[in-house]
């Protein structure tokens, strides 16, 4: 992700408010580095939920994150009112990239960047797989275009 070129926020259309807890700030009054990295998987799971209209199984995990990039761009301080937007920009044969973004919502400010690149799994063995056609349709029908990269 170039952080120079960011993208718009009206480009995400997955979007979920934070809840800021006080022990998420740290001794410099700014939220803790390593607690973006909760914010995101919330939103990754809330989209997960939202792409497939059901809850995810926890006891069925079909995927895994095999990179994932933050960039933070402004401190988080207790009080404000954040929200994690959510996108998936590509799917590929064994894996799709989402990109996310920490704002506040009053100012709009964004606060991080992140991209993460997450591979699908067979459970049973944890070997990489095909992204099910299941997943590549809900996705894609989601964000209102094709996602794959496989033609």
């Amino acid at each position: 992700m170039d952080h120079n070129n960011l993208p718009s926020p009206e480009d995400f259309r997955h979007r979920a408010d934070v809840q800021l807890r006080f022990n998420d700030v740290d001794v410099l009054g700014h939220v803790n580095n390593t607690v973006y990295f909760s914010f995101y998987d919330t939103g990754k799971a809330l989209y997960f939920g939202a792409t497939k209209g059901m809850s995810m199984d926890w006891r069925h995990v079909d995927r895994v994150i095999a990179n994932v990039e933050c960039a933070y761009l402004a401190p988080i301080v207790f009080g404000e009112d954040i929200e994690v937007l959510t996108r998936c920009v590509a799917i590929g044969r064994k894996s799709f990239t989402l990109q996310q973004m920490l704002r506040e919502k009053k100012t709009g400010q964004i606060k991080s960047v992140s991209e993460t690149v997450m591979v699908s799994i067979n459970p049973a063995d944890g070997h990489a797989v095909e992204v099910s056609r299941g997943v590549r349709e809900a996705f894609s029908a989601y964000e209102g275009r094709d996602l794959s990269t496989e033609h």
